[in-house]
């Protein structure tokens, strides 16, 4: 019950710490829970605008590179860079390598500055692989990087392309008469090719549709295979190698009855001959040693003379920049709904689960303060005080541990008032009925009014008075009211003067007094008046319950422990104290005789009275007694006032 008076609560278990830490959690799992599922959302829809805005962009790229492989020049490409623009929803321009402007879907007027770094560079003869794997209908570059609808002299002719288309018609027709599915399939170059279902031309080898007479070189195409051969020579010759025989399909080596350039893709040589037709002799491999470091040698002359062949057909290399719709060039980002809505859906729910954590937390720390408001309330409308639960040892508990002990002091308080009042009104009743019993016996005639008729009311109305007088001085020294005038006393002196004030009365009842100091006294700084009604009240306690023939001894003396103390003792050899009553003596109203005669005198109030003007001089009483045997009452008060005691009676001294 006393857990309040301790010292600071430790922060860990603190009202203050737990809300901080309550807070710090609830922080905590909202900015992670929300980053992670902003990060995760955030991250997926840029994967997947990043996966889109590639295929666009490899869409953008492959179209126009084709524009540059079927064109000398980038004239007439805005068309074709408005059209991109519109289906895929971003910014196109294409500028030359001196970044001099070529086409933009941008309005010059508004649109924002070209970055530095070009998306990619369009080149026909020079093809971004990774950009080329993504194209539109999945072509790749060739091995020599060379796009292969850049064909240039090797494109047929109107007359060329229809004489040859005949040809596959009729071929086709033939095979579908033989029960092999196939059709026509028209290259980059404008040549013919029957391509049969499955991909496999060796279903054909045994019917009577021949197609080898497809393959023979045109005109045009064995000048454009003469020339690029001749340039091959050229560059095998400069580094001191043979020259090369180049097929039709730009292989060196023995003639293969495949595609022409344009068709097959790669330039790559040919390891072994192609097998001969069933019937014929097996060809011989003509041409230079056929050595792998010789075959990369030629591979690379032949791509060179290529790309010397090609440059006056195709457009120049231009530099290529894809931006966001707005018109930057920069890559833009914006949210799906569906993913706006589980961010939104993700931060609600972190907002309830923040909200739940923080109403069961203050829960857990409004309920104890419910608790001590009903049961404060409970005691305004004068109920019964009831102790609240002490949950723990925080600042919460320890309210709840000091509104029990105030409730229980409180208690206390009350059942002292009552009883207080109870024994106010049996004091107060036992004269003032004495005295109205003599008073209408008079009137009725039963009584003279005689001289000891006077007396005897007179000496109820100073028992009277003395009750009223000492309930004064107590609600004075409760109140603070009661005043002191202190100033030196000799301890020998006063306690002269109070044996001498009781000798009658000791005498009387047959007890001796007697003083013991040595002379000269200790010294105080006391109120003589008020110390000698003290150490009166408890000489006149001690004469009223010591036998004839006893004894009441009066001492001063300074205190042997120090700190300039003197005591004042009063020892008396009655009847005792027994140990059960010796905490109650100081109590107003309280006597050892439960039947509270009046045989022995008083009201009950002496030692209380006694108390409370020691403590107004900042001193201590306190009671020993051995039953049958005798008590001994000692003031301890100090020997210089304390601050403020010649002002108010308080007893710590304060006004």
């Amino acid at each position: 019950m006393r857990r309040a008076a301790a010292g600071r609560v430790p922060l860990r278990r603190s009202l203050l710490g737990r809300l901080l830490g309550v807070s710090a959690l609830v922080a905590a799992c909202s900015v992670a829970a929300t980053a992670w599922i902003a990060v995760q959302t955030t991250s997926g829809a840029i994967k997947q605008e990043q996966g889109q805005n590639l295929t666009a962009d490899a869409r953008i790229y492959d179209t126009l590179l084709e524009y540059a492989a079927r064109n000398p020049t980038w004239d007439g490409v805005d068309a074709t860079v408005r059209e991109l623009a519109r289906e895929s929803g971003r910014r196109v321009a294409l500028t030359t390598q001196n970044r001099q402007p070529l086409a933009d879907s941008a309005a010059a007027a508004s649109a924002p500055a070209l970055p530095p770094q070009a998306s990619a560079v369009v080149d026909p003869l020079s093809v971004d692989t990774v950009l080329a794997a993504r194209g539109a209908d999945g072509r790749g570059a060739a091995a020599d990087r060379i796009d292969p609808r850049a064909v240039g002299p090797f494109r047929l002719s109107a007359a060329d392309g229809s004489a040859l288309r005949r040809k596959a018609d009729d071929k086709v027709a033939c095979l579908n008469r033989a029960g092999i599915a196939s059709d026509v399939v028209v290259g980059a170059s404008g040549r013919p090719r029957v391509q049969v279902v499955g991909n496999d031309p060796e279903r054909a080898q045994g019917t009577r549709c021949d197609l080898a007479d497809l393959d023979t070189p045109t005109r045009s195409e064995r000048k454009a295979l003469d020339t690029l051969t001749e340039l091959a020579d050229a560059c095998l010759k400069r580094q001191g190698r043979e020259g090369v025989r180049l097929n039709n399909d730009l292989s060196w080596g023995d003639p293969v009855p495949v595609a022409v350039p344009g068709e097959a893709g790669p330039v790559a040589p040919r390891p072994e001959p192609a097998p001969a037709a069933p019937g014929e002799a097996a060809p011989s491999v003509t041409g230079p040693e056929r050595t792998g470091e010789n075959d990369r040698a030629i591979a690379s002359c032949v791509g060179t003379a290529r790309s010397e062949q090609l440059s006056s057909y195709v457009a120049s290399p231009a530099l290529l920049f894809i931006g966001d719709e707005g018109g930057a060039t920069l890559p833009g980002f914006e949210l799906s709904p569906a993913n706006s809505a589980r961010i939104a859906g993700a931060a609600a729910l972190v907002l309830a689960l923040t909200v739940g954590a923080s109403v069961f937390a203050g829960t857990r720390l409004v309920r104890p303060l419910h608790a001590l408001t009903g049961a404060a309330q409970r005691m305004r409308n004068g109920e019964e005080p009831a102790s609240v639960p002490v949950s723990g040892d925080d600042e919460v508990g320890r309210l709840a541990a000091a509104f029990n002990d105030m409730s229980a002091h409180r208690a206390r308080l009350e059942e002292q008032r009552k009883a207080m009042v109870s024994d106010v009104a049996h004091e107060l009743r036992t004269p003032l009925s004495n005295i109205r019993g003599w008073l209408e016996a008079a009137q009725d005639g039963l009584a003279d009014p005689d001289p000891a008729f006077v007396s005897s009311l007179l000496e109820e109305a100073v028992l009277l008075q003395h009750i009223i007088d000492d309930l004064q001085d107590l609600a004075e020294a409760d109140a603070g009211a009661l005043r002191l005038h202190p100033e030196p006393v000799e301890g020998r002196e006063l306690l002269g003067q109070v044996a001498a004030a009781h000798q009658a009365r000791a005498e009387g009842a047959g007890v001796t007094l007697v003083v013991e100091a040595a002379a000269p006294g200790p010294e105080l700084h006391a109120d003589p008046v008020r110390l000698r009604q003290a150490v009166g009240n408890l000489v006149s306690n001690a004469v009223r319950h010591t036998p004839r023939g006893g004894r009441v001894t009066l001492r001063a003396y300074a205190s042997e422990e120090g700190g300039g103390a003197v005591l004042i003792e009063v020892a008396d050899t009655g009847s005792g104290i027994p140990a059960r009553d010796l905490p109650h003596v100081f109590d107003r109203f309280w006597r050892a005789e439960k039947s509270r005669s009046r045989r022995t005198g008083g009201s009950g109030l002496g030692l209380a009275i006694v108390r409370k003007l020691v403590e107004a001089h900042g001193g201590t009483v306190e009671a020993a007694s051995t039953e049958g045997e005798g008590s001994v009452f000692v003031l301890r008060l100090p020997a210089t006032p304390p601050d403020g005691a010649s002002l108010t009676g308080r007893p710590d001294g304060t006004p």
